[in-house]
């Protein structure tokens, strides 16, 4: 079903719909759009992230409101908070049906035909370590969540909670406290296993894939350290590769993205998962590390293939209000034009610099960078036809420009070639000027002339064959510029 890496927009539901309600006067849900919104939004990408479209809990609505340190939280986002302003978390999910203040089912089911429409494929969230604790499933099939004891409730009242006479456990986290808004699987249990498989094979009839929150929680390892004899024996197949196993066997090309850290991506990839996060890169790139990119560059192509770039999410701060400008067009180059999916978040082209804490449902107001809008533009165009099927990725090496300067080391690389399109990405993601020659592998010059064009920025330039194949291409960037060439061969 995706044939070629997803360029993914996430949204964040509920404060976009009240912006378009703002905007046009009237209520705004998922069932009624208006056309040039989607127009707007949609322009450059192939897949929408829906974020937090499920039911809230009443339950996580009261703790947030109730918790010192979430209010200050929501009230430096949102100096003129309401307590109409706080939906809950969307990650302490009430139920798997569209919340019937963004258009319940049947607005979720319009909004996903419409996107088909533009050829463009959904992608929902799914939560498998725990669930609203005022979930129905709590009552109805206790045997699926972590039990404890009236004894383990004293002991860590803000780790356990009565649900119907019995005593669970809150989803956790081994390296952070418990969320007391959420009710924690039991990755181990043959009914939590069986739930997953038949609430994906139902969320597969809504969407086309999920991004599974903080999927490297359910691996067996890190699952028996975080909960030890509570969870029971370990079953003799993984969590995910079960579940995943399950759900592809009645719906083949339902894509799986993973949210994970840790350096676990290639166990969940061994699982099934189609992509997972690439934090290694988000940490190098905030930090301009160069010599780290480049060494985690070099891992199999396979690998790069199936990881998820971005410089944004909602879980990390504001691209804008971490890295300035410069910095932020190169990192963003860099991380759309690898192999890969890649993902821009709800107000990243607009240069936004507020994180909005998830619980909210409305967003403060903020100007439009209109040059970095139309930046990100020209960007996710150029790496749509980057990653057209048939084309592949290989790194481009690096050279001196002349005896003495190692400024050639800041410069990274690659090319992108399918035999006769071909494509050539130089970035210098550094606060120093660069400068070396760069040699695409496996590009072969020859005689005549070539021409280069910068699809990024507009330049045009004209080379010889013959000093390409000596010398290599020689690049002058000043600090946290790039080059996305176009290279064709004259006549």
């Amino acid at each position: 079903m995706f044939n070629t890496p997803p360029r993914i927009y996430e949204v964040h539901t509920w404060p976009w719909l009240g912006r378009l309600s703002k905007r046009y006067g009237r209520a705004v849900t998922l069932g009624n759009v208006p056309e040039e919104a989607l127009d707007e939004e949609l322009e450059g990408f192939d897949t929408v992230w829906l974020m937090g479209v499920w039911e809230r809990s009443p339950a996580a609505v009261e703790i947030a409101l109730n918790t010192p340190a979430l209010l200050a939280e929501f009230c430096k986002a949102l100096p003129d908070l309401t307590p109409a302003d706080v939906a809950g978390s969307p990650y302490a999910v009430k139920r798997y049906a569209a919340a019937p203040e963004l258009g319940g089912a049947g607005g979720l089911a319009a909004f996903r035909r419409r996107l088909a429409g533009r050829g463009v494929k959904l992608v929902l969230d799914y939560v498998p370590n725990h669930t609203a604790r005022d979930h129905s499933w709590t009552l109805d099939c206790p045997e699926m969540y972590i039990g404890g004891s009236a004894a383990d409730q004293q002991a860590s009242p803000g780790g356990y909670f009565k649900a119907g006479g019995l005593v669970l456990a809150h989803g956790k986290d081994p390296y952070f406290p418990a969320w007391t808004d959420t009710a924690q699987i039991n990755a181990f249990s043959a009914a939590a296993r069986k739930k997953a498989v038949l609430t994906l094979l139902e969320l597969a009839k809504m969407c086309d894939g999920v991004r599974c929150d903080m999927a490297m929680l359910l691996e067996d390892e890190v699952f028996s350290r975080t909960w030890g004899e509570k969870a029971g024996p370990r079953p003799a197949r993984p969590f995910w590769e079960e579940v995943i196993a399950g759900v592809r066997a009645r719906s083949r090309g339902f894509m799986f993205i993973a949210e994970v850290y840790w350096d676990m991506e290639n166990a969940l990839l061994e699982r099934g998962f189609n992509y997972c996060y690439d934090k290694r890169l988000y940490d190098r790139l905030v930090r301009a590390d160069t010599a780290g990119i480049k060494l985690h560059l070099g891992a199999a192509p396979d690998f790069q293939r199936k990881l998820l770039r971005f410089i944004e999410n909602h879980d990390e701060p504001r691209a804008a209000a971490v890295l300035a400008e410069g910095p932020l067009r190169s990192a963003a180059v860099t991380a759309f034009t690898l192999p890969g999916a890649c993902l821009v978040y709800d107000g990243q082209r607009e240069g936004n610099k507020i994180k909005l804490p998830v619980q909210l449902a409305r967003k403060p107001e903020e100007p439009r960078n209109a040059e970095l809008f139309a930046f990100y533009g020209r960007l996710l165009a150029v790496c749509g036809r980057l990653k057209r099927p048939g084309f592949f990725w290989s790194l481009a090496g690096t050279a001196p420009a002349g005896p003495g300067n190692n400024s050639f080391t800041r410069l990274m690389a690659w090319r992108w070639s399918d035999g006769e399109g071909e494509f050539l990405c130089v970035v210098n993601h550094s606060p120093e000027a660069a400068q070396g020659h760069i040699r695409p592998e496996g590009a072969a010059f020859g005689a005549g002339a070539w021409d280069f064009k910068d699809l990024l920025n507009g330049g045009e330039y004209r080379y010889k064959g013959a000093d390409l194949e000596k010398f290599g291409l020689y690049v002058e960037l000043r600090p946290w510029q790039s080059h996305i060439f176009e290279v064709k061969k004259r006549g």
